[in-house]
């Protein structure tokens, strides 16, 4: 209100100086007691209408409004100075035609100036309606002003950062329920075999042979178990990031050989060669040697058991971009293209078992990525002329 009183203030003092000029102080005189109610009782209905005291429904009520009170204050400004100033009637009259037909053409050129405004105030009404009701597929235009163009984008925007936000949250309901089945199914059949030895034993059915037998089998299906059960829970740390290790310069050949050495028995039960090629003078990587060998193992393990006997499995290591690049390449019968983006998720088995994890808990892979990733790196299949090479980036122990 007060920058309206401001408003108010200047355009009097505006218009008392002109009549000062051509009329003296008695003209100063009348034009404030005419000006002044005017003026006063314009503002106040603006501020009512601003206020909500006085309610308007549309834009176009609004704008309505303002062209009346401006054209009703020259009209009664020109009635009531005709009858104090003593102007001819014939003048007075002519004047207000000249307003009248001034009014008539500015309230047209206001609506047709209106119409786009309205249009875009519409549309992005019914942009923002369509994606309450669900559409997402929506983009809104607005070119009648610069305001109405940004208030369009930033509903763009918006209906943009939704979407991406729902698919990443339909993506990982998606994954839930995937890992939700797979845990299932593989916690389903120890367990039934489980049951199964368990019913068998207690009826007394087998002979002493087959009870230990039995019993052999019940320990690995329970080791099993133990084993996913573990993983699950060290993967959802790793999710979470709740977990603190501490890191230190890893040597980076003699930690390979020894994690190649500790594979060798399974390679040669499977006929698979594994060699290691890593430069002595290479410099250390940063990381936790407990939590490195669970992913080399893993790798490793995935790798020979891929492998037809007669193939061999290579790891080699090099440094790029301050990072230390580790390779796990084999000569099997590599990934499906169609699998290759999922081979890192939970349980996630595609053609020719893309998850390539089948031997153990099904995990594996998804654990060597959040354990790479924890570390500030980062592990992806590598194009290769045979098998599947898998990569991962760590970064050098300065």
């Amino acid at each position: 209100m007060r920058r309206s009183l401001l408003v108010l203030f200047i355009a009097l003092a505006l218009a008392c100086g002109v009549m000062a000029l051509i009329g003296g102080s008695h003209a100063v005189v009348v034009s404030l007691e005419i000006l002044l109610p005017l003026g006063l009782l314009a503002l106040l209905i603006a501020q009512a209408v601003d206020s909500g005291r006085l309610r308007l429904g549309t834009l176009r009520h609004r704008f309505q409004l303002g062209l009346a009170l401006a054209l009703g204050q020259l009209l009664a400004a020109v009635a009531i100075g005709a009858a104090v100033m003593f102007v001819s009637p014939h003048d007075a009259w002519a004047t207000i035609g000249i307003l009248l037909f001034a009014a008539l053409i500015a309230a047209q050129a206001a609506q047709v100036l209106l119409r786009g405004v309205l249009a875009d105030v519409r549309a992005i009404r019914d942009g923002l309606q369509a994606v309450e009701q669900g559409e997402r597929d929506v983009q809104i235009n607005a070119e009648s002003s610069s305001e109405l163009a940004e208030l369009a984008g930033a509903a763009n925007r918006m209906i943009e950062a939704l979407c991406s936000e729902e698919r990443s949250r339909d993506a990982a309901e998606a994954t839930r329920r995937q890992v939700i089945a797979a845990v299932s199914h593989d916690l389903r059949t120890p367990l039934t075999s489980l049951r199964l030895l368990t019913e068998a034993l207690d009826d007394e059915l087998v002979d002493p042979e087959t009870a230990r037998r039995y019993v052999q089998t019940m320990g690995v299906n329970v080791r099993a178990l133990g084993t996913l059960i573990d993983d699950l829970f060290e993967l959802s740390r790793l999710n979470a990031g709740d977990f603190a290790w501490s890191t230190e310069a890893v040597p980076l050949a003699e930690f390979v050989h020894e994690t190649v050495k500790a594979m060798r028995a399974q390679a040669d039960a499977q006929g698979v060669i594994v060699n290691a090629q890593i430069a002595a003078d290479l410099a250390p990587v940063r990381a936790n040697p407990e939590k490195l060998e669970r992913v080399l193992a893993n790798l490793l393990q995935n790798a020979i058991h891929h492998t037809p006997p007669d193939g061999s499995v290579l790891i080699s290591a090099q440094r790029s971009n301050g990072n230390l690049e580790i390779e796990v390449a084999d000569t099997g019968d590599g990934i499906a293209a169609a699998d290759r983006p999922r081979v890192f998720e939970p349980f996630y088995r595609g053609g020719s078992e893309a998850a390539r994890t089948r031997a153990g808990s099904g995990l594996g892979l998804a654990i060597a990525r959040a354990i790479v990733e924890a570390h500030g790196g980062r592990i992806w299949l590598a194009d290769a002329p045979q098998g599947t090479c898998v990569k991962l980036a760590l970064p050098v122990a300065e």
